[in-house]
């Protein structure tokens, strides 16, 4: 199915207005166009049967913002956002053929239905959606959308393969534009984006994840990432050759037994995918408690557990009190401490970047069973990466007392590599399992002990090493500790 004929069947009313009538096959409607590999001598994206005019866009968007904001503002009692999409329709509708019209008196050709139905459907997205980033946040061979600057894009697909995309704005400035309205207009959680506010994370309406940066930069830059992979298992991952049946086996036995853990890697290596599949691992009646800078796990949306309380931190706006906040601002350590009087069984910490770690560890030392993310080049790294981000909180705390706190409180730290490779058909990008270390208080010195439960072998693939005594145990909770055991290489140091 097309991405255009699945905007009209979502969107029914506007094939069933008297303007439209029923494609007899699915058309591309405003879609992107298939992109060529990079690598290829064909950059640039085939052009698509039916050029959507973006200025003629962007005119009757204007107008319709217009018409739509009169409506709401003479009635905003009993428009609510379904009611303002009805009526945006029958205004982008109305106006079309105005548009259609005008040409037809000024001698131009008529509008083909396909143009029409085109023309519509982008206004409409402008309006209420991604405008011409919905074709690609729609199109499910999409998982991110890399963006620097309105002309260069770059589309990951979901088997790893790297395309060129469609120009998404036919300027920086309006590129810019789009986003501080989006930002604004979130139905969801709006956010401030301005030369005084630079950067912006927005979760979009439809759960999908934008960050932007603009004016400390050289050209706009967005990275737009598409959860494709929700309702995922370990099993799922094994099939996808992330991780052998060995790691899968003792991850799944870790979470069971409760181990805390954090997943470790570079951006866009896996982590929230694979914090999911760990997470499926949870009984189903356990009740959890999940706290993020914005909503990625969506744990609450995915009907797994019967019990989920999702937490969303809220940046504030405006002028800083006395107290150094802004007004609005809700934090994951207020968020955390709330919690405790919701009888959880599990507290999941989503993105540690910053201070926000003392949630995290106030999660794991309050319960057993929390589960992290960091960004850290190897798992041994995360460690260290995760005490500088303590030490944020303020001089009150010492490298040891991060430390210790550390050593005491995460079990296990699994460590993602992704690497990129380019050949005659494109880029092409293979996330895997890379190590597993087991982490536990160590001498003085250093503050904290490390074995590599699983390391990579030449291939980067994770392979048995060496497995703690206390870890045996995981054999009462399903770990194939015989398989482990014979694919162990006795003898390597740790």
């Amino acid at each position: 199915m097309s991405e255009a004929y699945r905007y009209q069947h979502e969107y029914g009313d506007l094939t069933r207005l008297p303007l439209f009538t029923e494609p007899t096959e699915p058309t591309t409607l405003g879609s992107p166009p298939a992109p060529a590999p990079l690598g290829n001598t064909a950059t640039d994206a085939p052009s698509t049967s039916l050029v959507v005019d973006w200025s003629a866009v962007a005119e009757l968007r204007a107008r319709a913002s217009e018409q739509l904001s009169q409506a709401v503002a003479s009635d905003r009692s009993r428009l609510d956002k379904d009611a303002q999409q009805e009526l945006g329709r029958s205004i982008v509708l109305d106006l079309v053929e105005s548009a259609m019209a005008e040409d037809i008196d000024k001698g131009r050709a008529a509008w083909s239905p396909e143009r029409q139905r085109t023309t519509a459907q982008a206004v409409f997205d402008s309006l209420f959606r991604l405008g011409r980033l919905q074709p690609l946040v729609d199109n499910d061979d999409i998982e991110n959308i890399v963006i620097v600057g309105h002309d260069n894009v770059l589309l990951e697909l979901i088997d790893g393969t790297l395309v060129n995309g469609p120009a998404v704005a036919d300027s920086d400035q309006e590129l810019i534009d789009f986003l501080v309205f989006l930002a604004s207009r979130s139905e969801v959680n709006a956010r401030s984006f301005s030369e005084a506010q630079p950067r912006l994370h927005l979760r979009l309406d439809g759960g999908s994840r934008l960050a932007a940066a603009a004016w400390v930069t050289p050209r706009p830059s967005v990275v737009i990432r598409r959860h494709r992979l929700m309702q995922v298992t370990l099993e799922d991952l094994v099939a996808r050759e992330m991780m052998t049946e060995t790691v899968a086996s003792f991850l799944r036995a870790a979470v069971r037994a409760r181990r805390s853990i954090v997943v470790a890697g570079a951006q866009g290596a896996g982590k929230t995918t694979l914090v999911r599949a760990l997470c499926a691992e949870i009984d189903a009646m356990e009740a959890i408690g999940t706290f993020e800078t914005e909503y990625e796990l969506h744990l609450h949306e995915l009907g797994r557990h019967k019990i989920v309380h999702a937490w969303e931190a809220r940046p504030g706006s405006g002028e800083r009190g006395a107290d150094g906040r802004q007004a609005g601002e809700f934090t994951l350590d207020e968020a955390l401490v709330d919690s405790f009087r919701f009888n959880l069984s599990r507290q999941i910490v989503g993105e540690v970047r910053g201070k926000e770690i003392w949630a995290m560890i106030k999660a794991m030392e309050s319960g057993t069973g929390s589960i992290s993310t960091t960004h850290a080049a190897d798992a041994v790294a995360a460690v260290r990466k995760l005490v500088t981000c303590a030490m944020e909180a303020g001089s009150h705390v010492t490298q040891g007392l991060a430390t210790s706190k550390l050593a005491a409180t995460v079990d296990v730290i699994v460590q993602l590599s992704m690497t990129t490779s380019t050949g005659a058909g494109g880029a092409q990008r293979t996330r895997r399992v890379a190590e597993v270390i087991a982490l536990a208080p160590g001498e003085k010195e250093v503050g904290y002990a490390t074995t590599h439960v699983f390391r990579a072998n030449g291939s980067g693939v994770a392979q048995p090493e060496v497995l703690p005594d206390e870890y045996r145990a995981l054999a009462q909770h399903g770990f194939d500790l015989a398989g482990y055991l014979a694919a162990q290489p006795y003898g390597v140091p740790s």
